[in-house]
């Protein structure tokens, strides 16, 4: 049995003897919110190449789509939301500011910043419309059975 004390010097054991041994590998620390620590390659989205594959036909199957640049928040990195003229929207990761600016130059949409116009209304009563379709459904279910 080794007995040192935290900084790896001899202390006496239970037994009443001193004892001394090499020193201790030292250990990973573990602390209670480590877990919680982000990790930037963890996060972090790999393959952009299926992303920009997924916006390029997003575009191609839907009618006037713009190009909305989100801020970086504490959760999310610069977001690009695409909304098309029936309201329908798509959010991706854009790969920073220029990475949108560059994203609307390669997919040929005008892109607008969300801070300085905002969502466009079209998205919120897109939105609306979802929301009472699911609540319709639910409650006829609901009725059927």
């Amino acid at each position: 049995m080794t007995c040192l004390t935290g900084r790896g010097r001899p202390r006496t054991c239970r037994s009443g003897t001193i004892e001394t041994s090499k020193r201790r590998e030292p250990r990973p620390a573990v602390g209670l919110f480590d877990r919680f620590r982000r990790n930037k390659r963890r996060g972090a989205r790999i393959d952009s190449a299926a992303d920009l594959e997924y916006l390029r036909n997003w575009v191609a199957t839907h009618t006037g789509v713009e190009a909305f640049v989100e801020p970086k928040t504490t959760v999310t990195d610069v977001t690009v939301v695409l909304v098309a003229a029936d309201g329908e929207w798509t959010r991706r990761r854009a790969g920073g500011e220029a990475g949108a600016r560059r994203l609307s130059d390669r997919l040929r949409i005008p892109v607008y910043d969300v801070q300085k116009v905002g969502y466009p209304q079209r998205m919120r009563d897109y939105d609306e419309r979802r929301r009472i379709e699911r609540r319709r459904a639910l409650r006829r279910e609901l009725e059927e059975s």
